[in-house]
C-alpha cells in the first residue's frame, strides 16, 4: 500500500492499516499529535478504528510547546 504521509510517498507491505498503526509503524512517539485524513481531522480516540486506505493523504503533526 503507498500513502502520502507528511508529503513523501510511505510504503507498507500490508494493505489493512488503522492510523494508530502507521503512527507505531512510523515511530511517532510524541504524546500530543494531530492527525489529518485527507483533510479532515482524526480525533485520537478514533485512531484505532480509522483506517489509511492506498492513496490516502496522512498528515502526522506532532505539537511541541515552549517558552
Amino acid at each position: 500500500m503507498k500513502i502520502n504521509l507528511n508529503n513523501r510517498e510511505a510504503t507498507f507491505e500490508v494493505t489493512d492499516l488503522t492510523i494508530a498503526e502507521v503512527i507505531s509503524t512510523c515511530n511517532f512517539t510524541y504524546k500530543r499529535l494531530v492527525v489529518r485524513l485527507n483533510g479532515k481531522v482524526v480525533r485520537s480516540e478514533d485512531h484505532e478504528i480509522t483506517r489509511v486506505n492506498d492513496g490516502d493523504k496522512l498528515e502526522v503533526i506532532h505539537l511541541m510547546a515552549g517558552g
